[in-house]
């Protein structure tokens, strides 16, 4: 599978991302509207997805699209599918705190997520991956690391109700304990981390959505690392993620997983 064209597009709809979304962020001009759930959402968001889909549009007319503000789109028949959320951390992003990023995916029916582009332009810093051709920040290639043992190991958790409303709450801060360090650094980042090797493990919240994680799960295991659900399953399109440098991911799925 050569999919260097298909990263290259991708990389050409992020620059197209970072220039309207940062000025937005660093000039505080946006309006903010409260979805269903009540997570935020900005103008920011609409449009910028909206560039997105129609350039998607354009380029791989066959192709389908899904993006967290306006859904589907494209060829519904297709085997390629763009998966798109125009920002990732709209909290972050209202309340000025750098850590947000458009995240970019191309997957397929058959072999799941193979291209992902993670674009934070209030940090600087723009991570890739593609199937057959690893996985990079800012150009440069990345590989989780190689610690092996619980207790040497950085763990990111981002804690959410979804977690209380299964009961394992208690197994997240048991995990955290185990650590040598626990962190909180949240949404794209915190796996964004493991595909550098500057955390072992990332427990995501109960509660996320595709277009969450189809990037993410890409980069991470082209830097070698593993990317699974809450039950070990490697999947983007669980509600669940999990991200390891895959040394101790069965003991992780273990330690979180309810009481046998």
């Amino acid at each position: 599978m050569n999919l260097a064209v298909e990263l290259e597009f991708a990389l050409r709809l992020a620059d197209l991302a970072d220039a309207y979304t940062l000025p937005f962020y660093e000039e505080r001009a946006f309006t903010v509207d409260r979805k269903t759930d009540r997570s935020e959402v900005t103008e920011a968001d609409r449009q910028t997805e909206a560039l997105l889909r129609a350039a998607v549009a354009e380029a791989f007319p066959n192709h389908g699209f899904v993006g967290e503000e306006a859904g589907v789109s494209g060829d519904p028949t297709s085997p390629w599918r763009w998966i798109v959320d125009p920002i990732d951390g709209t909290s972050n992003f209202v309340r000025g705190i750098p850590v947000w990023a458009t995240l970019i995916a191309l997957t397929h029916a058959d072999h799941g997520s193979v291209v992902g582009v993670v674009s934070a332009p209030a940090m600087q810093r723009r991570w890739t991956g593609a199937v057959g051709l690893g996985a990079a920040v800012n150009g440069k290639p990345i590989h989780v690391s190689t610690i092996s043992n619980l207790v040497d190991s950085q763990v990111c958790v981002t804690y959410s109700s979804g977690w209380d409303k299964v009961g394992l709450t208690s197994k997240l801060v048991e995990l955290q304990q185990s650590a040598y360090r626990a962190r909180g650094f949240g949404d794209f980042w915190q796996h964004m981390l493991v595909a550098e090797g500057a955390v072992e493990i990332a427990v995501d919240a109960i509660g996320v959505q595709p277009y969450d994680l189809a990037a993410l799960q890409v980069v991470v295991e082209q830097a070698g690392g593993t990317f699974t659900d809450r039950f070990g399953v490697r999947t983007f399109e669980s509600n669940s993620a999990v991200s390891s440098n895959g040394l101790m991911h069965s003991d992780v799925i273990r330690r979180i997983g309810p009481t046998p």
